[in-house]
């Protein structure tokens, strides 16, 4: 599996409304669900009124579309990121999925994606 960094610095926030949401960046994910309204964005591009927000992450994104049939490929990663001690911050689109790690353990992750036989670019 090849994974490709992004050079973007994100923060995960919540929320009351999309109205001052500049959805221009590289990076927007938007979650909604009864009892809250989240997004992931580049830090340079969080709303000016939130709710909470978390900054300092970092992303790998999966090369390639994923076909809906794969089955464990996120777990699989989840897991080795897990046996060093990291955390993670999991975003699917129809086409990939984005792992999210803390900026402070982005490099100690690649190193051990790689040492699990992961392609980094």
């Amino acid at each position: 599996m090849k994974l490709e960094k992004l050079p973007h610095e994100l923060t995960v926030c919540k929320v009351e409304s999309l109205a001052d949401v500049d959805l221009a960046g590289d990076v927007f994910f938007i979650g909604k669900t009864s009892d809250e309204l989240s997004l992931v964005c580049e830090t340079c591009a969080v709303p000016e009124h939130t709710v909470a927000r978390e900054d300092g992450w970092r992303a790998f994104r999966i090369v390639g579309t994923l076909d809906f049939s794969l089955v464990g490929i996120l777990a699989e990663i989840a897991a080795v990121l897990a046996q060093s001690g990291i955390g993670i911050f999991a975003v699917s689109t129809y086409d990939t999925d984005y792992i999210l790690v803390k900026a402070e353990n982005f490099d100690v992750a690649a190193d051990a994606l790689l040492a699990a036989g992961h392609g980094i670019v």
